[in-house]
């Protein structure tokens, strides 16, 4: 079985011209991004934006393509399922930022270096290089 999740890294800037990088805290009290799964009928950029929307309450628009992660795990009625989540560089456009309890902790913006610093410490090792590929889509040096 194939599942395809999609989410991003939302990002915005502020009224004194700031760029501020979007981090949630998951559920287990993880750093991570707003992601979900595809539903029927949806295009990953669609999810992605959907999913962004439902965790973060931003409306966004996507500037590039990230990466993708691809990993395995067992599912107990469905087996091994072969998932794929497709990451986007998001740039926040309106909305108000909320978190969408049900799925996750919490959501803040956080200065890039100090994003970049959060998810090396706390966040899911498959994401370094997702949030390391969004800071440098924006050009910000991570070393």
């Amino acid at each position: 079985m194939k599942e395809i999740s999609a989410g991003g890294v939302v990002y915005r800037y502020t009224e004194q011209g700031r760029l501020q990088i979007q981090l949630i805290q998951d559920r287990y009290g993880k750093v991570s991004l707003p992601k979900g799964k595809m539903e029927a009928g949806e295009t990953v950029e669609q999810t992605a934006l959907r999913e962004i929307a439902e965790e973060t309450g931003l409306v966004g628009k996507i500037i590039a393509p990230i990466d993708q992660i691809k990993y395995q795990y067992e599912h107990e009625s469905h087996g091994t399922v072969d998932k794929e989540v497709h990451y986007y560089l998001v740039e926040a456009i309106s909305g108000t930022l909320q978190a969408q309890v049900e799925e996750i902790r919490g959501v803040d913006w956080f200065d890039p270096l100090d994003a970049w610093k959060r998810q090396r410490q706390s966040g899911y090792d498959n994401n370094h290089r997702i949030v390391a590929g969004a800071l440098q889509l924006l050009r910000i040096q991570t070393d």
